[in-house]
């Protein structure tokens, strides 16, 4: 730009303030580039966070293999059909999560959630296998439990291996251990007046203490119908189908008196012994289509007289789901 004749010349000057602040911007740039090589700056890794042996990053695979955000948020972002999963571990625990993802068209129950509590990865996490105590250090659990146990939920079965659930309760806990400065805000509610936010009538209690009490009620009832009750107390149902059906395990009509297939290309004939066998260690005889680890033991969790009654009840389905 060219000076008038007679005007004051300032083209030099304007030149000068444009070169400073390209270079004043250019220094903050290099600056902030060589801050983001840095480790951590005081915030939390995923490379730095495990779940027993399962690590965050591979979680983080996990849930992008799902494309989980397809339907969740983390930190706000993503779609929002389903709740944000950015703190669900701190609110829900390892155990909860553990009993929810392999079967995560229902919602686990009290007794669901204590068979998880035996394993080691999980007692290390959250430093109890008591399910009163692991309630009170995890109250979104005890809410989840109290209000929808039992009950159905619009996520579908995921074939998720036992490994792949670890991974994602360690990529859960690395984004539950973020700094996120209270983000995503929390949503201010008026209370629960919504009817679908009321508890559902006859959910199974929180507290395993008051397992026994449906069996109990049907004490005197024949062992198919105990079995019934038991099998809705645990929510075996949100793995198996009462007809047959896969979900994430065998479905159980028609099941009883059927030659069944194995992994190791056997079969074998399902009578009392091998659903009972099945039930106590479920890793004994892996079904053809199936992967081992993903079913938990309930031998120390059930009575011999609850196998049982498992066993008449699986006994009376046919293959309609009667």
């Amino acid at each position: 730009m060219s000076c008038g004749p007679g005007k004051p010349c300032e083209e030099g000057h304007k030149r000068r303030m444009a070169f400073g602040a390209l270079g004043a911007m250019a220094i903050i740039f290099i600056l902030l580039s060589a801050a983001s090589f840095l480790k951590s700056r005081n915030q939390v890794v995923p490379d730095a966070v495990t779940y027993g042996s399962y690590d965050a990053v591979q979680g983080k695979r996990v849930f992008q293999a799902y494309n989980c955000m397809g339907c969740h948020t983390l930190l706000g972002n993503g779609a929002y059909l389903g709740p944000d999963l950015t703190n669900v571990y701190e609110q829900a625990g390892p155990a909860w999560l553990a009993a929810f993802l392999p079967s995560a068209g229902g919602w686990p129950t009290g007794p669901a959630l204590q068979v998880h509590l035996q394993k080691p990865e999980q007692i290390a996490a959250s430093g109890t296998g008591d399910l009163d105590a692991y309630l009170k250090r995890y109250p979104g659990a005890a809410e989840r439990i109290q209000r929808r146990g039992g009950g159905t939920t619009f996520m579908p079965n995921l074939p998720l291996t036992s490994e792949q659930v670890g991974q994602l309760i360690a990529f859960f806990k690395y984004t539950s251990e973020m700094n996120t400065e209270g983000w995503p805000p929390k949503p201010k509610v008026d209370g629960l007046k919504s009817p679908l936010a009321k508890p559902i009538p006859g959910i199974a209690s929180a507290s395993a203490a008051e397992a026994p009490a449906a069996a109990a009620s049907v004490a005197s009832a024949d062992p198919a119908a105990q079995g019934a009750e038991i099998v809705k107390e645990y929510a075996c149902t949100s793995c198996h189908a009462l007809d047959r059906s896969k979900l994430v395990g065998p479905g159980w009509g028609g099941l009883y008196g059927s030659q069944v297939a194995l992994t190791d290309g056997s079969s074998v004939l399902a009578d009392d012994a091998f659903l009972a066998e099945s039930i106590r260690q479920p890793d004994a005889k892996i079904v053809a289509g199936h992967v081992a680890g993903t079913m938990p033991s309930y031998a120390t969790m059930l009575k011999d007289d609850q196998v049982d009654a498992i066993v008449a009840y699986i006994r009376t389905l046919s293959g309609d789901g009667q």
